[in-house]
């Protein structure tokens, strides 16, 4: 017979090895459990049957909808551009507003202003921090190119099918070259592999935000500015747009203030709303208000915006006025001013305003020929008084690509043939830039 010490070591081994065999079982069924969820929610996703029994599949109808709006989206091939370079997915996901929220709906402010942006998918991160900000129709045109192709389109549906404020507000537009297409991810479980709330379909996009430096695409493929802020434009059916790089911020409230003053003065289709920009410390928290921003810029943490690179390209905006001018409890016209060369100012225009020249591509002269546009057609620059925007980070000499100087030559020739074409656009136009 063995002795007691000895057998209740084997008890203890015994209850040890069975707690482990116990672990095990767990786990397996938690991973059998998990991989049953993803299969659903990849079912979810791409639309498949079979996972759930129907009534089940039918709890989130939009979502289905959704689906089909994306098939059918793609289903059309796009639209070339008219240069024949470009293929554009108008409309690829648009958001859910209800017939009562749509422009012409009797709604307040349905109708007035929305933002119209631009991105390739290495900066559609960026559109997380906009959106706490911008609550309001929000139209992004997204440049992709090869294999980005079928990362966007994956990560615009994940972003529709996770986040309550993009189903809302966001309608998306794809764009890539003319000899390339997009089609529904129906087998791209990798892109989708872990997304499991719409922080984690931001977190994925963050792995793709150094994927380049700013203009520098693989393959030398131009990236089409200006074409996209105009697929960005005609994606909206607002009075007002304003167009902005997607790394710009504007200032809060900027839509219900810019409401009120709108509808308590005189529409002229000949006026655009200059907003003043500035660049921000990285470390900074982005102000929200013009106090705000103003004791930022004092102690130097704010500046002008290119202030380093090209500080004439903002300067006619008149920065000390606008900082030292006393700004009331609403939004309104502060002074108005005739534009020069190179002003290239960010504001919000009439729809009626010109589109961009979509000859301009990379780096150079893309804003900047549609201010002396502008111009040139009649347009009257009013500044805001309290209403800004902000780029995160100071814009330095080097962070730029090898190309880039380069593209602006490029541009520049190309600006100079622009300005005499408005000559004949414009016949009876006295103005000149």
């Amino acid at each position: 017979m063995p002795p007691p010490r000895c057998s209740c070591f084997r008890v203890v081994l015994g209850l040890l090895v069975l707690v482990a065999l116990l672990q095990l079982v767990y786990l397996s069924f938690l991973s059998r459990l998990h991989a049953t969820q993803q299969r659903f929610r990849f079912s979810e996703l791409f639309g498949r049957s079979g996972s759930r029994p129907g009534p089940q599949r039918a709890a989130h109808p939009e979502r289905n909808t959704r689906k089909e709006r994306l098939r059918f989206s793609l289903s059309t091939g796009g639209l070339f551009d008219p240069s024949g370079q470009y293929r554009v997915y108008k409309n690829l996901l648009q958001s859910d507003f209800s017939s009562s929220q749509r422009p012409g709906s009797g709604v307040p402010g349905s109708g007035v202003l929305a933002l119209a942006t631009h991105t390739t998918i290495n900066n559609l991160h960026h559109l997380d921090s906009l959106l706490g900000r911008w609550t309001h129709p929000l139209s992004v045109a997204i440049f992709a190119h090869g294999p980005d192709v079928k990362f966007a389109t994956a990560l615009v549906y994940a972003l529709s099918f996770f986040c309550p404020q993009v189903q809302a507000l966001v309608d998306f537009h794809l764009v890539c070259l003319s000899g390339e297409t997009a089609s529904f991810p129906e087998q791209d479980h990798e892109h989708f592999e872990g997304l499991e709330d719409c922080s984690s379909v931001f977190i994925r996009l963050e792995t793709h935000r150094d994927r380049f430096k700013n203009y520098a695409i693989s393959g030398n493929v131009s990236y089409p500015n200006n074409l996209l802020r105009n697929v960005a434009r005609g994606g909206t059916e607002t009075s007002y747009i304003l167009v902005l790089d997607i790394d710009m911020m504007p200032s809060a409230d900027l839509h219900p203030q810019f409401l009120a003053m709108i509808s308590s003065r005189e529409a002229a289709g000949d006026e655009v709303f200059v907003l003043p920009a500035f660049e921000i410390r990285h470390a900074r928290k982005l102000p929200a208000t013009k106090p705000e921003l103003v004791q930022l810029y004092q102690v130097g943490e704010v500046r002008p915006f290119y202030e380093e690179l090209c500080s004439r390209c903002q300067a006619p905006t008149n920065y000390s006025r606008w900082v030292n001018s006393r700004a009331r409890g609403v939004l309104e016209v502060a002074y108005t001013l005739s534009w020069v060369d190179p002003w290239e100012p960010f504001y919000i225009g009439p729809n009626v305003v010109p589109l961009y020249d979509e000859n301009f591509k990379q780096y150079g002269f893309n804003r900047i020929s549609q201010a002396c546009e502008l111009h040139v057609a009649g347009f009257r620059f009013s500044v805001l008084s309290s209403a800004f925007v902000v780029h995160r980070g100071f814009k330095v000499q080097g962070e730029f690509h090898a190309r880039k100087d380069e593209e602006n030559k490029r541009n520049r020739v190309l600006f100079r043939s622009f300005k005499e074409g408005l000559k004949t656009k414009y016949p009876s136009s006295t103005r000149r830039c």
